[in-house]
């Protein structure tokens, strides 16, 4: 139960991150500010649900990973301390930031260069959430790596 309950915190973060990814490309690429602007304030209304989903999917990956060795649940862990402070470091303090800053109207170079860190450790967050519900998948026998082909020989 513990394991279903972590891969869906896990789903709901992954699927928060990419909302809040596609959704800010969306409106920065084809719509007007004023649809920036409802973007960048409905992503910082997310984040009501993202970091109670994170810090779920954290804590009960900690606790299945306890007792337990390997290199996957190491890497894993390491992997979630960098999604960690991505998160509160340049995530969350841009995410207040942009939308004040789209709230007044101001989108200058200051405001593109944030919304292109943003965008980039987004992705990056979102790569090692990819990596770590893969290597969960693993871990959960549910995955089974990949067998290099045998050459064939003629």
């Amino acid at each position: 139960m513990k394991s279903k309950l972590h891969g869906i915190f896990g789903a709901v973060a992954l699927l928060c991150i990419t909302t809040f990814w596609l959704s800010t490309v969306g409106s920065e690429l084809f719509l007007s500010q004023a649809s920036v602007t409802a973007v960048k304030n409905a992503v910082l209304t997310g984040m009501w649900l993202l970091i109670p989903a994170m810090a779920a999917t954290g804590g009960s990956g900690f606790s299945l990973a306890k007792g337990r060795g390997g290199r996957l649940v190491g890497v894993k862990g390491g992997r979630m301390k960098i999604v960690a402070a991505n998160g509160l470091l340049v995530l969350l303090p841009s995410a207040f930031v942009l939308a004040s800053w789209a709230n007044a109207g101001r989108f200058d170079g200051a405001f593109y260069a944030l919304q292109g860190v943003e965008l980039l450790v987004g992705a990056v967050n979102f790569t090692l959430l990819v990596l770590n519900m893969r290597d969960g998948l693993r871990l959960s026998g549910r995955l089974t790596p990949k067998r290099p082909a045998l050459a064939s020989s003629r």
